[in-house]
């Protein structure tokens, strides 16, 4: 789809897109420049391989879309299916590149773009190619999707390019009315049809040629996929074309694609397994901001001015600012960006600042420190994290309804984290974390065991004890009682323990020293509870009052965090899946809670470290 038109099967398209891409005529991001990059790489020491770019099948390829198929509805309605360059260089790339045998070389093909780039129909094209032009006799091609709703919307698009396409109406024969289920080529005994989720239970003796797989982030598992895949062995060229909007669950099926294709794209993926691969994926630059900079935009839409217009993308943007609870859903859908939950907590751009690297004996040895201890019932992730004073700045915020600058204390923290080692390998296949790496990198204690170490836990709060002046360990009541205290009951610890529940209904009981630094600051005393700790935490980091050690770990935890409330406005931590493992996060803000609720009139000391605001 675009405004102008090329046809001549002579013009290499594919190149030229790639050249243009790579000179910066054209604007793109990393992955797709690194797909460009590997065209030419690819036309220079593919021939070792077996691997040839054959022009005249790219051409046919593009004649078939351009001479036979026509769009419909909207602006389109009736025009020729006149490819952009961006389409040119995916459908010229799966249909040009041959393998040694002369059989197609890509059998895998993702392709990920924002909302709106004519995925759909440029899928729908290519499987009326398959079974109308690409020599398989009984062709079978499907196109697939979580449900059979969205199955069907790229399926009608097919629909309608035939209905509008009279050469096409002539030689395919459709079934059912409102709607239509299947198209077929009686010549050839070939048919292109719908598939939904339910096939991947029931789809046995299906024998694809062509795969669509639509809106792969929607997947929740590999079911569907894997049972189309697997009727590929009879078939001598098969392909699978992938076509998804970014999503926000990395240990989904689709981030397993995407992170495929980004090792692809970049000549990282090995190479058997890389040369049967296309990639696609569109994606921001580092450093890009599509809130604030409309020059990055194309980059995830590459029909930006075809399909889709800059105001339209402009109002897109406006309602992302106007309304937050959209914001990660406009940011996956529209500029390619992955986030860790549908409606993240907190954003990579607030936290990236906050992390640094340090080291919490040098700087704070002998200081008081507050700790929260978030713990798991046997397995799975237990977390402590601490946090010392280091400083106060001033800061400009709003008290009494009116615009103050006030002085506001900086704190540094940091966190320890445990999980059973024997069952590490497991847990890291399940939750798609790598706990191994971590745990190389002590990043996350992994002792012996099947279930959390305890007693691991009560030894470290006891070394926190020696180094530091521990005000208090904020705990929630699930497993303290009957895991952590005993063990810490046995090495004699003096340490005050403080209960924090971690919902947004209780609160814990404020003691004599939270009560007494109460009433030197002028306020009211107040236990420790989710809200009022979660309110601190945001605070200090938006505010750039918090230092973080950084770990991959709390990284992960924080980013995969969203937010719960009730009909207050009370909010606290959640998580969308079972997967998600925030506990490091959790940890964090019960330590920020109980070292705000022991903050009295206070002079800081001379900090050791050297904080700018």
């Amino acid at each position: 789809m675009t405004a102008t038109t090329e046809t001549t099967s002579s013009i290499d398209r594919v190149a030229a897109y790639a050249a243009a891409v790579l000179s910066g005529e054209i604007v793109a991001g990393p992955h797709v420049r690194a797909a460009c990059a590997r065209h030419f790489r690819d036309l220079e020491e593919g021939p070792a391989r077996g691997l040839t770019f054959d022009l005249a099948a790219a051409g046919r390829a593009f004649r078939f879309f351009e001479g036979r198929l026509r769009l419909s509805e909207g602006q389109f309605e009736g025009r020729p299916f006149e490819l952009h360059p961006a389409q040119a260089f995916i459908v010229g790339s799966l249909f040009g590149w041959k393998r040694a045998d002369g059989t197609r070389r890509f059998r895998r093909a993702y392709v990920e773009q924002g909302k709106g780039n004519g995925k759909s129909p440029l899928a729908g094209g290519i499987g009326l190619y398959g079974m109308m032009a690409d020599g398989e006799p009984g062709a079978q091609v499907y196109a697939a999707a979580a449900k059979m709703d969205q199955a069907r919307i790229l399926f009608q698009d097919a629909v309608n390019m035939v209905d509008q396409s009279p050469s096409l109406r002539e030689r395919i024969t459709k079934s059912g009315v409102n709607p239509v289920y299947n198209l077929a080529n009686l010549r050839t005994k070939s048919f292109f049809r719908p598939v939904g989720r339910d096939t991947g239970k029931t789809g046995s003796g299906l024998r694809p040629h062509f795969v669509l797989l639509d809106e792969v982030h929607e997947h929740p598992n590999r079911d569907t996929l894997e049972m189309l895949e697997r009727g590929f062995k009879f078939r001598r060229q098969p392909l699978i074309f992938m076509i998804t909007n970014s999503g926000s669950d990395r240990g989904s099926v689709c981030w397993e694609e995407h992170e495929a294709a980004v090792k692809v794209a970049h000549g990282e993926a090995e190479r058997e397994f890389a040369d049967a691969f296309f990639a696609y994926v569109c994606a921001l630059d580092d450093g890009d901001d599509p809130l604030t900079d409309p020059s990055c935009w194309i980059k995830a839409n590459p029909l930006l001015g075809v399909t889709l217009t800059e105001e339209y993308l402009s109002g897109v943007v406006a309602t992302a600012k106007a309304i937050p609870g959209k914001l990660n859903g406009i940011l996956r859908l529209h500029f390619c960006i992955w986030t860790d939950a549908e409606e993240a907590w907190m954003s990579r751009e607030a936290l990236e600042p906050c992390l640094a690297d340090f080291d919490p004996w040098a700087a704070h040895r002998d200081r008081p420190v507050w700790i929260g201890c978030d713990l798991s019932q046997n397995k799975d992730i237990t977390a402590l994290a601490c946090v010392a004073r280091a400083g106060e700045i001033e800061v400009t915020a709003e008290r009494d309804g009116q615009v103050q600058t006030v002085r506001k204390p900086v704190y540094d923290a940091w966190i320890e984290a445990w999980t059973p080692g024997d069952t590490i390998d497991a847990r890291a296949l399940r939750d798609m974390l790598p706990y191994q790496e971590w745990a190389a990198a002590g990043h996350i204690n992994a002792p012996k065991g099947v279930s959390i170490r305890f007693d691991h836990v009560a030894q470290a709060l006891a070394e926190y004890a020696h180094d530091f002046d521990v005000r208090c360990v904020a705990y929630d009541r699930y497993a303290f009682r009957s895991k952590l205290e005993p063990e810490c009951e046995k090495l004699g610890l003096t340490i005050e323990f403080v209960e924090h529940p971690q919902g947004g209904v209780k609160k814990g009981r404020a003691t004599e020293a939270m009560i007494g630094a109460a009433k030197a600051a002028g306020r009211e005393p107040e236990g420790l509870w989710m809200p009022g700790s979660l309110r601190e935490l945001e605070d200090a980091i938006l505010e750039r009052r918090l230092r973080l050690r950084r770990n991959p770990v709390l990284v992960s935890a924080m980013m995969s965090a969203i937010t719960d409330e009730d009909r207050w406005g009370n909010r606290w931590l959640a998580k969308e899946r079972a997967v998600n493992k925030i506990d490091a996060a959790v940890a964090l803000c019960m330590a920020i809670g109980a070292a705000m609720a022991h903050l009295e009139k206070w002079s800081a000391p001379e900090p050791r470290i050297r904080f700018l605001a």
